[in-house]
């Protein structure tokens, strides 16, 4: 079989509601570059080609694409959205499970942020406890040497 038989011309896939990368990147929110991304590591199928080679997107690719972007902003991780694009792509799923990779998520966020706002409260404490001034003393610097270099006489504040 040719390759003309097989690909089409990039106007006639238009016609047919396919769209070139730069049209999937704009119609989905998703840069061009990740789109190849994730089309390396399969998180979309590998693109159709027109006869010129240009990617060609279907309106699903799209949908998919918005799915992942979505996903991402939400905060999972690829591996996370490679199982819920599994979860969405079974229509015989159980919906526990969807929820429970949700709530799992939402625990490791809550998690993150505890820990962020422990570094909130640290580094506003170090510096309240610094002067500001053109004096060399600072509590910030030393309480950055005191933690990496205990023990080791690097320490010079």
């Amino acid at each position: 079989m040719s390759r003309h038989a097989t690909a089409p011309e990039l106007a006639q896939a238009k016609a047919e509601g396919l769209h070139n990368i730069g049209e999937a990147a704009q119609l989905s929110g998703v840069s061009a570059k990740m789109i190849r991304h994730y089309e390396s590591i399969r998180l979309i199928p590998e693109a159709g080609r027109s006869v010129a080679g240009y990617r060609l997107y279907s309106d699903a690719d799209l949908h998919r694409l918005r799915f992942i972007k979505r996903s991402r902003s939400l905060g999972f991780s690829i591996k996370q959205i490679e199982t819920l694009l599994g979860l969405w792509d079974n229509r015989s799923r159980e919906s526990a499970e969807v929820k429970r990779l949700a709530l799992d998520h939402a625990s490791e966020l809550a998690e993150k942020i505890r820990e962020m706002q422990t570094m909130q409260r640290t580094l506003e404490d170090l510096a309240r406890r610094c002067h500001g001034d053109d004096r060399p003393d600072c509590p910030i610097l030393q309480d950055l040497a005191a933690e990496c270099c205990e023990g080791s006489g690097a320490g010079r504040a």
